[in-house]
């Protein structure tokens, strides 16, 4: 059950499913609670810690509004997730070699493919259908390709591309020893260009509209405006972008793991969710737009993916459609520490130790990354068994981050 608080100088009452949450993300909750757009009342998940404006973890219902810097700058952020055939003992010994093949297959952090070779390749023709839309969405904002150097060749070579941070591509096994791929990342550079550039519109637009804000990043767009229309215009494109770009990272990453095992096939529904991005939907007979902010859907029967960190379990879930939080769960683990703090705090044999076992990364460079960088997943898990149930438990042996 959540905590229910009605802050001091918040219009709507704010629902916490867990007791672990600093103050940070608690004033950035009421800064929320506080807008006169937002209605009937906030969600913050079991993973919720401080964001940029609006906390990571939350659930923001709007009427006739939507808040850019809410949905963020990785537009259509979310995961994929699909069970083979395969067997652990199907998986070759050597495990640095099939985690090098999917790094060669899936380029990581600032890497992309190579212009020469997708340019009329069926990874351009891919990404043909979303051409059109967006075409329509930079005559007339052209600003957003002045964002982006080599605008149109960016988002088609980065299709299929990791990103870095807490992007990853992970083998994992389930409670049946089967054999699971599982990615996360979302719509990469042009998500970024696109969603800072509508975060600045909307603060330049609450200014000639001289609205108080109590966070700038905070800003929104009304419903009926032109900017509004263009926002979710182009919040759709890239959330789709997004989709499509995991669909193209896990086609990569099967193909390598088919060239280091037995012949396999994929097994049961492939599970696709977003956990950064708005969405219309109807809630207590009220068509409202829902923002999900690192939260997922749990409609009743919807599966989802709320993965752990690198070091701990994830978990394959079905929603229970619970009314009081949108039908909604969280995102992942969520972050304890910052990243500065947890460079600070530890190093690469720390980030060793936390990930005995499992093939991936260890140097200075991910430290950031390190379990103990992130809340207890076991625990975010107990929070909320309102909202979920638990389908799979699934543990990494390959972790490939940026």
């Amino acid at each position: 059950m959540p905590i229910v608080t009605t802050m001091h100088k918040a219009r709507v009452p704010v629902h916490i499913y867990t007791d672990d949450i600093d103050h940070a993300a608690l004033q950035q909750l009421l800064n929320v609670a506080s807008l006169p757009v937002v209605h009937p009342h906030v969600a913050a998940m079991p993973d919720v810690h401080a964001g940029i404006g609006a906390t990571v973890g939350s659930v923001i219902p709007t009427r006739g509004a939507v808040i850019p810097a809410a949905v963020g700058v990785d537009i259509g952020c979310g995961m994929n997730a699909v069970r083979t055939t395969l067997t652990a003992s199907q998986l070759p010994d050597n495990l640095a070699r099939l985690r090098s093949a999917i790094e060669a297959a899936v380029p990581v952090g600032l890497g992309q493919h190579d212009w020469d070779k997708v340019r009329g390749s069926s990874h351009a023709r891919a990404g043909r259908p979303l051409n059109d839309r967006l075409d329509r969405i930079v005559a007339k904002h052209g600003g957003i390709m002045k964002m982006q150097r080599k605008f149109v060749q960016t988002w088609i070579c980065q299709l299929g591309t990791l990103g870095g941070g807490n992007h990853f591509v992970e083998v994992c096994i389930d409670e049946e020893e089967r054999v699971w791929i599982m990615l996360h990342s979302g719509s990469r550079g042009i998500g970024n260009v696109i969603g800072r550039y509508f975060i600045a519109a909307a603060q330049k637009d609450m200014r000639r509209h001289q609205v108080n804000l109590p966070d700038r990043d905070l800003a929104y767009f009304s419903e009926g405006s032109t900017l509004f229309d263009d926002y979710v215009e182009a919040v759709d494109w890239a959330q789709d972008y997004a989709l499509l770009n995991r669909s193209e990272m896990m086609r990569r990453a099967l193909e390598a793991l088919a060239r280091h095992v037995p012949p396999f096939r994929l097994d049961g529904e492939a599970i696709n969710c977003h956990h950064n991005y708005v969405a219309r939907e109807t809630h207590g007979g009220e068509r409202l737009y829902v923002t999900r902010k690192g939260a997922i859907s749990a409609q009743e029967g919807e599966l989802g993916i709320i993965p752990g960190s690198m070091g701990a379990r994830s978990y394959v879930v079905r929603g229970k459609g619970n009314p009081d939080s949108f039908c909604s769960c969280s995102h992942g683990a969520g972050r304890r520490m910052s990243r500065s703090e947890a460079k600070r705090s530890f190093d690469r044999f720390d980030l060793a130790a936390q990930t005995e076992g499992i093939e991936c990364r260890k140097d200075a460079g991910v430290v950031d990354e390190i379990p103990a960088a992130y809340k207890d997943i076991e625990q975010v898990m107990a929070h909320q068994t309102d909202l979920i149930e638990v389908v799979h438990t699934l543990r990494q042996v390959i972790c490939i981050k940026g």
